[in-house]
C-alpha cells in the first residue's frame, strides 16, 4: 500500500491532506483498502453515497446507460436528462433544473441566475448577503460566498458585492442589507462550517426578509439536502421554499453531478440562452444516476428510515457524550450530526481510523458524521463502541 500511495503522491498536485489508506472497494456500508481491511464508514464519501456502496439495482441501470448513451453535449435533448430533471422538480418542488458537474458549479450557476434576475428587472441590484461558517465550494465565485477567511483571503480580490452575517441572527442579516442587495444565501444546516442548523424563527425571517424585499432566497442543499436531515431538502422542515436552490452530492449516488433550480417566476426573468453552459451538464450518465437515485429514494422510503435511524444516532451520541468529558456537545439532525470535542479532533480521526471507523472534521474541534443514508442501528452501534474505544 504504501508504494501505491508513494507513486500516486508523485503525478498528483498536493492540495488534499489524504490519509494514509488506498481504498479497493465498497460493500452496503463497509469500505475495504488493498489489504483487505474492513472500515465501517461513516463519511459516505462526504455525504455523497446516500445509497451505500454496490447498489445492484443503481450499477445495472448504469451499465444499461453505458450500454445506450454516455454523451451528447448539450447542444441536445437526451431522455436521461428529462427523467433526471423531472425526479428532481418533483422532489424539490422546484419548476426548472440546470444541471452541472459538481456542486460549486450549482452555486456559481445559482449567483449567475440571482444576478441575471435582478439585471432583467432592472434594479441595479448585484450585491449578496452570506453566512459566517458557510462553505459553499472553492471556485472563485463560490469562495466569495463562503464565511471563512482562510478558504478566501489567498484568493482575493473575490466576487465584489458579497456581505456577511451571523447565522442564525437576523438582525445581522439586516444589517447588511442595501438596495443593492439581490440575494441572500444560506444552507439550512451548515455542515462544513461545524454542523450548525437554522432556527426556524431565523429561516422564516430569511422568507419573509426577501419577499418583503424583492430579493432572492438561495438555498445551498448540496450536503444537507437529498434525505439526510430526515427531510428530502432541509429546507423543507422549515417550509421555506427558496426561489433557488443548489444541489449535488448524493443526487447522483457518486457520479460527479449537480444541478441549480428555480421557480418559474425567477426562471422568467433570469437566463437566457447563452447565459450559461457547461459542456457535460446534463449528461447521460450522470443523469440515469440521478434519475434511478430518486426512485430508489422513494420506493424504499429512505427519507422516512432517515428519521428513524437519525432518531437512534441521537440518541446513543447522547449517551455517549454522558460518558465521557471529551464531548462538549452533539449537534446536528437525522444523519448529518456533529460532535464538538475538548481538543481537535485530527488525533481521533486517525486513532478511528486504525479501528476500521471512518469519521471526518468539520472545522478543528467538530466530529463530523455522515454514514451512508441505509445504515441500520446496529451499524450505529458499531460506530459508538469503536468510537467509545477511541476516546
Amino acid at each position: 500500500m504504501n508504494q501505491y500511495i508513494e507513486e500516486t503522491k508523485k503525478g498528483l498536485v498536493h492540495t488534499y491532506n489524504r490519509f494514509p489508506v488506498v481504498l479497493e472497494k465498497g460493500e452496503g456500508v463497509y469500505l475495504y483498502d488493498t489489504d483487505g481491511k474492513k472500515y465501517l464508514d461513516f463519511a459516505a464519501g462526504i455525504a455523497v453515497c446516500g445509497l451505500g456502496y454496490g447498489n445492484q439495482e443503481l450499477n445495472q441501470a448504469l451499465k444499461a446507460q453505458i450500454d445506450c448513451l454516455t454523451h451528447t453535449s448539450n447542444l441536445y435533448y437526451n431522455t436521461a436528462c428529462g427523467r433526471a430533471a423531472t425526479a428532481l422538480r418533483r422532489i424539490s418542488g422546484m419548476d426548472r433544473v440546470f444541471f452541472t458537474n459538481s456542486g460549486a458549479e450549482a452555486i456559481e450557476g445559482a449567483l449567475k441566475a440571482a444576478r441575471k434576475y435582478a439585471w432583467k428587472k432592472g434594479t441595479g441590484r448585484y450585491e449578496f448577503i452570506a453566512m459566517e461558517h458557510s462553505f459553499h465550494g472553492r471556485s472563485i465565485g463560490a469562495v466569495s460566498v463562503t464565511g471563512s477567511e482562510a478558504y478566501r483571503t489567498p484568493f482575493e480580490p473575490l466576487l465584489p458585492g458579497v456581505k456577511f452575517a451571523e447565522f442564525n441572527n437576523l438582525d445581522s442579516v439586516k444589517a447588511q442589507l442595501t438596495d443593492k442587495t439581490c440575494g441572500i444565501i444560506l444552507e439550512a444546516l451548515q455542515g462544513e462550517g461545524g454542523i450548525n442548523r437554522g432556527t426556524q424563527e431565523f429561516m422564516e425571517g430569511i422568507r419573509k426578509l426577501c419577499d418583503q424585499e424583492g430579493i432572492l432566497m438561495i438555498c445551498d442543499e448540496i450536503q444537507c439536502g437529498m434525505g439526510r436531515t430526515g427531510e428530502m431538502f432541509a429546507w423543507q422542515s422549515y417550509g421555506t421554499k427558496p426561489d433557488i436552490m443548489a444541489m449535488a452530492k448524493a443526487i447522483g449516488s457518486g457520479l460527479p453531478v449537480g444541478a441549480f433550480a428555480m421557480t418559474e417566476a425567477v426562471a422568467e426573468y433570469s437566463l437566457e440562452p447563452g447565459d450559461h453552459g457547461t459542456t457535460y451538464g446534463g449528461n447521460p450518465l450522470a443523469c440515469a444516476a440521478v434519475a434511478k437515485t430518486v426512485e430508489i429514494f422513494e420506493r424504499e422510503e429512505i427519507v422516512s428510515h432517515v428519521r428513524e435511524t437519525g432518531a437512534y444516532l441521537t440518541e446513543r451520541l447522547g449517551k455517549l457524550a454522558a460518558e465521557t468529558d471529551e464531548i462538549l456537545d452533539c449537534r446536528g439532525i437525522g444523519l448529518i450530526q456533529g460532535m464538538k470535542m475538548k481538543r481537535p479532533v485530527g488525533e481521533i480521526i486517525h486513532a478511528a481510523l486504525e479501528k476500521g471507523l471512518l469519521v471526518i472534521s468539520a472545522r478543528d474541534n467538530v466530529l463530523r458524521l455522515l454514514p451512508p443514508l441505509i445504515i441500520e442501528k446496529e451499524h450505529i452501534d458499531e460506530m459508538i463502541e469503536k468510537l467509545k474505544s477511541v476516546l
